[in-house]
């Protein structure tokens, strides 16, 4: 079994790369099975340069291929926000809930017709000897006016899907993997694959 090496330290995201790669006989590797536990500053303007920084950075460490995400919220009606900011965006402890209740406060007397929003994914993958790549994936929604379902992590709750008239917190992860802005950019990879790893 090969792996790939994901630049994250987050377990929610590993378990979901791990889903979407398991099939083609890969097996994530993470920031958490360095020896040292590091934390790489994502201080760039887009979700693309947050990538990669992340994929680069790591990738000179262990001087193999590296995939790195950076991925967020962007809601029309508050132009964009908390885009970059979405993990953080109720402030630097990284609350789910905290950020959750944010969203839903400040689009408290908005109508379901401008509460459209969309996830975005940046992938970079850094290999040692050769330019970083990027693929890009998206997943349009509507913001709920209240958290519901137990699955997924971040926005997911309050991130409504209309065709399927449900948040994606409802969703298996092999659902969500199917139609997810990660997903999306993920099967842009698949079709790559062999040339990256």
């Amino acid at each position: 079994m090969k792996n790939i090496w994901i630049a994250t330290n987050n377990v929610d995201k590993a378990s979901e790369f791990q889903e979407m790669f398991a099939d083609l006989g890969y097996k994530i590797k993470t920031l958490n099975d360095l020896e040292d536990v590091i934390e790489i500053e994502e201080n760039g303007s887009t979700f693309e340069e947050n990538a990669r920084i992340k994929a680069e950075t790591l990738s000179k460490m262990v001087n193999e291929p590296v995939l790195a995400d950076d991925s967020g919220l962007m809601i029309d009606q508050l132009n964009g926000s908390p885009g970059v900011y979405s993990a953080r965006y109720a402030g630097n402890h990284k609350s789910d809930a905290d950020n959750i209740k944010k969203v839903l406060d400040e689009l408290k007397n908005v109508p379901k017709e401008k509460r459209t929003c969309r996830f975005v994914c940046a992938l970079a993958i850094s290999r040692p000897n050769h330019e970083t790549v990027f693929f890009k994936g998206t997943c349009e929604g509507e913001i709920a006016f209240e958290a519901s379902g137990a699955n997924g992590f971040g926005y997911d709750p309050i991130f409504f899907l209309p065709e399927i008239n449900t948040t994606m917190a409802h969703l298996t992860k092999t659902e969500k993997s199917k139609i997810s802005h990660r997903g999306n950019a993920i099967k842009q990879i698949k079709n790559n694959l062999y040339d990256l790893f």
